[in-house]
């Protein structure tokens, strides 16, 4: 580490304060360069005047509290991290207010702990220090976060005062807003703190325009979750690039002359897997299932790789899909279109008669899809015996696979997918839980045993695998399950191996409905989330010793890591390009040398994509049900606490509150182990898993939020307790007793 210079008392020279500056162990501010050269009185003010004249110069710059040489950082300074690369944080300075010609600086953070995890927002003080290779820096410690932008909407009191109402469901409360920046009621805005106090209240930074409008729903989870949604202009230049490399016919295995199907989602913005079975004339089955060759456009190190690390994968809202890829690659070059040559990579499997994966074999192929077919349709021609001979190849082949899969006995819950259908201005056209038909099936099987080939294949090499790792139920969830399960009298034996096929006997054995739907909720629970790892764990969910994800490399960024291990692994490398892309395909030695960093952030990446996606379908459920208030609707109990009960209304879900407060006039007993609330004078019972008719009373599309209330045999609502006051409909919003938005709640007031 360099030694301060020795420094003299009085006003000091320019080259003076930038060499304390650059070596100062401190944020070196005006007060910190006075008191380093003894400065007192007038001098000081001499100070200031030569750090300003330093400034317009282009010397020096930053503020009066941290300054720094012009295009440098200090030697010590807050920094702001901004993004991920290659697994590592990268930061900006906090203060950095250059012009447009001078991009602040990136440094790589070097942090001390693997697995602590910076993240894009985070402040830390660092030591800073520039190399060869550009800026790094050393985290000293982890600062408090300042106040990150919210977002609600502009909302007007009776009094005429303006309101932040949140569109955050966990956040209660509305704020004063102090400076409207342009924004007129009833506008999605983006808005800061106006002052440290919240008293201060905020300030509108950006207008997002009608909440109500098509898009505004993803468009709001988009801007809550952070999630990155324009590519920089660098990246796309890339991707145009990328979609011109030419395929080398010689070094591909030719799979173009098989009738090779995608079966996708009508609605599929994306077509990365598509397969061919044939019988082999032993009872048995090859099959190919070939997967869009992402590797070869996307390289290690390029911008493109870049920033699809940053992004993990696709995100996929009712309206608009955030790819993780430029659309000239994940909707055209690297989609398998019908009637188009594509690049692939092919898994090559021998199934035998009961359905076992005998051998299997990978290649980069050539192949021409024969059919983009949707699921609807490929089952409606299995159904009616007029499929062509591919498709009843394909029904054949999976058959055998089906009995492979019930002898495995993986975990079988019913989880059932909305679907939101919108027309073309946008709106809500409908919404049902999509159909569960055996062509999904065919091809999750199809994909199942191709993962798990791939895993297999890389272990077989000792070679790097990013693992789809899906853990058991940890002892404490088995032993809540167990204590909920004694509420039944059924019993959960801890001794035992506990198996998914323990968990489906059980659920099997259950003739009562709402009891199995319980229970079912209570085995879900109990489940851990999965996720990505170097180290297998292997996957208990599917009861599967080795399992990776290789099937969507076009929307998952672990899947592309895997087929860059297949690459090097069973020597499948390319010609090298020729316009200036990174040669190698494979994996880069920074991937070899710390996967787990990298598997961290991607099921990061992953868990931010579900949340997001799961939001803005509640908010598409509650907008379309916003003209329904005032109906009843069959509904399900999902969850019970101490203020009231959550119900989500079957065949369409979308949760709602129903609170305790209006359940009747009983005060009512919340039984926290039997997840259930008792009324203490009639014995009346609330559980988990009861079916009811509950009238909706709201329906918020901001922030996807419903409220429910019960009603009695006759078909009126029940009698609350106390005297809630009353609402009605007033424009877009619910308006409360003295026409204030009902959904403000006053900061520093009590709730009434």
């Amino acid at each position: 580490m360099a030694r301060p210079p020795k420094i003299a008392p009085g006003l000091p020279s320019k080259q003076q304060v930038l060499d304390f500056i650059q070596t100062s162990d401190v944020p070196a501010g005006k007060r910190e360069i006075a008191k380093a050269f003894g400065l007192k009185g007038q001098e000081k003010i001499a100070l200031k005047k030569l750090l300003r004249d330093m400034a317009d110069e282009g010397l020096i710059d930053g503020k009066k509290t941290a300054f720094h040489r012009m295009g440098g950082v200090p030697k010590v300074t807050v920094l702001r991290v901004v993004d991920t690369e290659d697994g590592e944080a990268i930061a900006i300075p906090d203060s950095w207010h250059p012009d447009d010609a001078t991009p602040p600086p990136r440094l790589r953070l070097i942090e001390r702990k693997k697995g602590s995890a910076l993240r894009a927002g985070d402040r830390v003080l660092a030591r800073t220090e520039e190399t060869g290779s550009g800026w790094i820096a050393h985290p000293m410690k982890k600062l408090p976060n300042q106040a990150e932008a919210v977002m609600g909407i502009v909302e007007v009191d009776g009094s005429g005062k303006n309101w932040l109402a949140p569109i955050d469901r966990r956040v209660r409360h509305a704020a004063p807003i102090a400076d409207l920046g342009g924004a007129e009621p009833g506008n999605l805005v983006l808005a800061e703190p106006a002052g440290r106090s919240p008293r201060a209240g905020v300030k509108v930074i950006q207008v997002l325009g009608d909440p109500l409008a098509p898009k505004a729903f993803s468009l709001i989870a988009i801007h809550k979750f952070g999630i990155p949604h324009t590519f920089p202009g660098e990246v796309l230049e890339e991707g145009k690039q990328a979609a011109t490399l030419p395929l080398s016919e010689d070094r591909r295995e030719d799979l173009r002359h098989l009738p090779i199907v995608a079966i996708d989602p009508a609605d599929a913005r994306d077509h990365d897997d598509a397969i061919w079975a044939e019988p082999d004339g032993e009872g048995g089955f090859r099959a190919v299932v070939a997967i869009a060759d992402v590797s070869f456009y996307v390289r290690p190190g390029s911008k493109l790789d870049r920033e699809a690390r940053k992004r993990g994968n696709s995100v996929y809202f009712p309206d608009r899909v955030v790819p993780m890829l430029p659309e000239v690659l994940s909707a055209d070059v690297c989609s398998l279109k019908q009637g188009e040559t594509r690049a692939a990579m092919a898994c090559h499997l021998t199934i035998s008669a009961n359905g076992a994966v005998t051998a299997w074999r990978f290649s980069r192929a050539l192949v021409r899809i024969a059919e983009n077919i949707a699921y609807e349709d490929a089952q409606a021609q299995i159904d009616n015996s007029e499929a062509p001979q591919h498709l009843q190849n394909l029904w054949a082949c999976w058959r055998a696979l089906e009995a492979a899969r019930h002898k495995r006995d993986p975990l079988e819950l019913e989880l059932p997918e909305r679907r939101v259908v919108l027309d073309e201005a946008g709106k809500i056209a409908s919404i049902a839980v999509r159909e569960r038909l055996d062509a999904h099936r065919v091809v999750e099987d199809f994909m199942i045993a191709a993962n798990v080939a791939a895993a297999k294949a890389l272990e077989s090499k000792t070679s790097p695998v990013v693992y789809r790792i899906h853990e058991p139920p940890s002892r404490e969830k088995l032993i809540a399950l167990r204590d909920y399960l004694a509420t039944f009298e059924r019993k959960l034996a801890l001794g035992q191996v506990i198996t998914p096929g323990l968990f489906n006997r059980m659920l099997k054995d259950i003739a009562d409905e709402s009891e199995k739907a319980l229970i079912m909720e209570a085995v879900l629970r109990s489940q851990t989330q999965a996720y990505y790892g170097p180290s297998n764990a292997g996957h208990f969910g599917l009861a599967l010793g080795s399992y990776a994800h290789f099937t969507s490399p076009i929307r998952r960024y672990a899947d592309l890591l895997v087929h860059r291990a297949l690459v090097d692994a069973f020597a499948l490398e390319q010609p090298k390009p020729t316009n200036g892309l990174p040669a190698a395909s494979g994996l880069s030695d920074r991937d070899r040398a710390d996967l787990g960093r990298v598997s961290e952030a991607i099921s990061s990446a992953e868990r931010r994509a579900m949340e997001a996606e799961r939001e803005t379908i509640d908010r598409y459920v509650a907008a379309w049900l916003a003209g329904h208030i005032g109906e009843t609707f069959e509904t399900r109990i999902t969850g019970v606490q101490r203020f009231g009960l959550f119900a989500t209304i079957i065949g369409l879900g979308g949760d709602g509150l129903v609170p305790v407060s209006i359940l009747g006039n009983e005060r009512f007993h919340h039984d926290e182990a039997a997840r259930q609330l008792v009324g203490e004078s009639t014995g009346t019972t609330y559980a988990v898993g009861d079916r009811m008719q509950l009238r909706l009373a709201e329906a918020n599309p901001l922030t996807g939020a419903l409220k429910f209330e019960p009603v009695d045999g006759a078909g009126g609502a029940i009698e609350p307790r106390g005297k809630p006051s009353p609402l009605k409909r007033q424009g877009k919003h619910l308006v409360g007793k003295r026409g204030r938005p009902s959904n403000i709640r006053h900061q520093g007031r009590r709730k009434r």
